[in-house]
């Protein structure tokens, strides 16, 4: 779970992850039956916001290899059904 332009997002390739299914598989489901779905169901990332994200990842895998021991707290989301 990401917390992007203050909404409580997933990527689509976690979520085909999760559903077990192949990334561009969900996308194309989701555009074939885009009328299934509410308007703010998805957005795509602007460039500075995939860098953005990009970052952030990049630190956290130079934590992951560190010595320091990282906590995480879980929140509860929606869940969508596909």
């Amino acid at each position: 779970m990401l917390v992007i332009r203050g909404e409580k997002s997933i990527l689509d390739s976690d979520l085909a992850e999760l559903y077990g299914v192949e990334t561009r598989c969900l996308n194309e489901q989701v555009y074939r039956d885009i009328d299934k779905f509410p308007e703010d169901f998805m957005f795509q990332l602007t460039k500075e916001e995939f860098a953005n994200l990009n970052l952030h990842f990049h630190l956290l895998l130079c934590l992951a290899r560190s010595s320091i021991r990282l906590e995480c707290r879980v929140t509860t989301g929606k869940s969508f059904s596909i």
